[in-house]
């Protein structure tokens, strides 16, 4: 019986060894009769070891090679500053700072004698129920945790400071939190991030949820949150089969409790040129919501059809506010300065008007879209802010329209800056991926994220808990308006709703420091 044993384990390993032999050989002769790669066919078995070292590049740079703060479009650091507070509701540092301070960049000017806790505008109630983790041990191996119960203050602001978008519409809409969600899509994102973001931030309160230009699904309502229903020029979920505006599907959307309000999508960050969704992704409920044909790629205009100018886009917004009659606002990234103050203009001259304006930096992301577009075209939102900021301003209409903000404003500081520069409201869009679960392998185009975040696939859907996921998005954005508060007071305020231009500082590479970004943009 030994020997037969010893026979049938000989056997086995031989098939072992000889299949991949096999393989090797087939594949070498293959390699070198093959045309279109040179590296394989002059060299078939170092060649295929240099594409495989190629493939894994990214990941072996991103957790291996990569500096802390270099990597792009987040660095590791980016990561943590989202992670951490998500998960431990903890944004404590020890030692000091890893900014590289002789580079150029902004500060929050602070003051001799910053505002007590007690003296801050602050709503620390209804207190929020969330869950976060406890690190008991950690080693270099291993690391044991566990979640815990917590409840916390919602740092909401106080009554005097919320602010009010479309004050003279019939139904206004009351911000309580000044961060909310940017524009992503049930169909750019799969139902149980969209479920797992609507359950974290409505447990937050006083935030909204931009549903994208994808439309409303059932997975935005989940979670009770406030909504900005996103209107495309594809016009998904309020369109005719055939691609036409329809009023009535508009009032159907109005009607919606939790639709607060409207925004005509001009432009994106990342994506001048309008929307893009894989086939793979436009699941028979995607095309549904979008009133679209399943399992076909649908691309979503550069413009709308129905207006091509300012004083058109200004008819079109009253219609549908006249409709829905409530707030109404439009997205745009700022290029030509020339447009912005034409749009001002022509608000003061007609009286007619958005009741906001998102306004996204040329970094800002997207589920799909061209390298030309997303490296080189739109302004960064620390240069678009006060150019539309300052066109209001001189136009009078200031006090009408609320501007918000977007374009990797991921933590407190950075916030703070650009409403300092001017903006009323802050939205984040990747920040509240990674809260979910992104690990940015940058493949949201192909419905292949390896998570379960940027896919409608079930199979790779299984990945997300949405349960766990959804207490990351509360801590996260609560952790966000704490922070807020931090700043505000550290500069003297009451609230980060006053910040102004006077309470930031820029230094340039001669360490030169300039009181405002108005001066900056002049030297």
């Amino acid at each position: 019986m030994a020997d037969i044993a010893s026979v049938i384990l000989l056997i086995i390993v031989l098939i072992i060894l000889f299949i991949p032999a096999v393989f090797m050989l087939f594949g070498f002769f293959v390699d070198r009769n093959q045309k279109r790669h040179a590296v394989l066919r002059n060299y078939p078995l170092i060649g295929r070891v240099r594409y495989f070292l190629e493939s894994i590049g990214p990941e072996l740079r991103q957790y291996l090679f990569t500096e802390d703060e270099t990597g792009k479009p987040f660095s590791r650091k980016d990561y943590q500053d989202i992670v951490i507070p998500a998960k431990y509701k903890n944004r404590l540092l020890g030692f000091g700072s890893k900014r590289d301070f002789d580079q150029p960049g902004y500060y929050i000017k602070n003051t001799m004698f910053p505002k007590l806790e007690n003296e801050l505008s602050i709503e620390h109630q209804p207190s929020v129920k969330t869950k976060v983790y406890h690190i008991e041990k950690e080693n270099l191996f291993s690391r044991k945790e566990h979640r815990k119960g917590k409840k916390v203050s919602p740092y909401l602001l106080g009554e005097k400071n919320e602010v009010v978008i479309g004050e003279k519409t019939n139904h206004p809409f009351h911000v309580k939190g000044l961060v909310g969600m940017s524009g992503m899509s049930y169909g750019a994102l799969g139902d149980r991030a969209i479920t797992a973001l609507s359950i974290g931030l409505g447990r937050a309160g006083g935030t909204w949820m931009n549903t994208g230009e994808g439309g409303i699904s059932d997975y935005h309502l989940k979670g009770n949150v406030d909504l900005i229903m996103q209107i495309g020029p594809a016009l998904y979920g309020v369109r005719t089969k055939n691609g036409e505006m329809s009023w009535e599907e508009l009032k159907k959307k109005a009607s919606v409790e939790q639709v607060k309000a409207f925004e005509l999508k001009l432009a994106q960050g990342a994506k001048t040129r309008g929307g893009h969704l894989e086939a793979a992704k436009v699941t028979e409920e995607v095309a549904r919501n979008r009133n679209i044909e399943p399992f076909q790629e649908s691309d979503s205009p550069n413009r709308f059809r129905e207006f091509n100018d300012v004083y058109g886009m200004l008819d079109f917004i009253e219609k549908i506010r006249d409709v829905a009659e409530k707030p109404v606002g439009i997205k745009i990234v700022v290029g030509q300065e020339n447009d912005v103050q034409e749009l001002a203009n022509a608000m003061k001259e007609t009286g007619k008007k958005p009741d906001f304006i998102s306004v996204d930096g040329g970094e800002g992301g997207t589920g799909a879209t061209y390298q030309e577009l997303t490296d080189s075209v739109g302004l960064p939102i620390k240069s678009a802010i006060p150019i539309l900021h300052q066109a209001l301003i001189q136009a009078g209409v200031r006090e009408d329209v609320k501007i918000i903000a977007s374009g990797k404003l991921f933590t407190p500081d950075r916030i703070a800056f650009v409403l300092a520069l001017g903006a009323d409201l802050v939205q984040l869009a990747r920040a509240f991926m990674i809260t979910t679960g992104c690990i940015m392998a940058q493949v949201c185009h192909t419905n292949h994220c390896p998570v379960g975040v940027a896919t409608t696939n079930p199979k790779l859907q299984q990945a997300l808990n949405i349960e766990e996921k959804s207490y990351r998005v509360t801590n996260y954005v609560i952790s966000i308006r704490e922070g807020l508060y931090n700043l505000s007071a550290a500069a003297g305020l009451e609230s980060p709703t006053q910040l102004k231009e006077k309470h930031v500082a820029y230094k340039d590479l001669y360490d030169v420091v300039y009181e405002n970004h108005l001066m900056t943009n002049q030297k």
